[in-house]
């Protein structure tokens, strides 16, 4: 990834730890359809018998990589960790953050104009500020609850961390948008989303 400087002195690039089983799709579109490409043949490696599934797959990475490189995102991870017999369904968008405003917002502005712009019923809404390797950062934890006819289409409440992090030396934000549909288990994979965030550094 490079961060596309706009100022002197920023980082080039940063480095993620993550788990095995997670698995990166570069959003370029120049990279795009190899990344998903080596996905799927990873994933159905050894299985000859299902290449209709195989297809759909393919289709539906494209799909969601190239809705998020449309977003600004950079980079979008999946998780296909296995606990026992069940896979982990859970994601990671990497983006540049556009401004909010004429001006770039410290952390500690930025995580008030979220506090204030949270629905007042959104309970499940927590803002914070916290410390990382790779600087102050804004924390932003929140669950999407399904209507009632999504719900019967099958959709359930998602989880999800967002990690704002400014990029020293510029005026933009990297941002780490983690998402799982598992709301049961929210507080460990908040726990394991808060990890992988830590593990943020950039690199010269």
């Amino acid at each position: 990834m490079t961060t596309r400087p706009e100022h002197d002195g920023p980082p080039s690039d940063y480095q993620l730890l993550l788990p095995d089983g997670w698995f990166r799709i570069l959003l370029d579109p120049e990279q795009r359809d190899r990344s998903v490409d080596a996905l799927a043949e990873r994933r159905f490696q050894g299985i000859d018998n299902a290449p209709h599934l195989k297809d759909e797959m393919r289709a539906d990475l494209r799909r969601r990589a190239a809705e998020a490189y449309r977003g600004g995102g950079i980079e979008l991870y999946l998780s296909f960790q296995e606990a026992g017999p069940l896979t982990i369904p859970a994601s990671l968008l990497v983006s540049l953050a556009p401004l909010r405003g004429p001006e770039p917002l410290s952390p500690h502005d930025l995580a008030a104009a979220f506090a204030r712009g949270a629905e007042p019923d959104e309970d499940d809404t927590k803002v914070s500020v916290e410390e990382l390797a790779a600087g102050t950062a804004v924390r932003v934890r929140s669950t999407t609850r399904p209507t009632e006819r999504e719900r019967q289409d099958g959709q359930r409440a998602s989880v999800s961390v967002e990690y704002h992090v400014p990029v020293p030396g510029s005026a933009q934000y990297l941002l780490l948008t983690f998402s799982t549909p598992l709301e049961p288990v929210a507080d460990a994979m908040a726990g394991l989303f808060d990890a992988i965030a830590s593990s943020l550094t950039w690199t010269e």
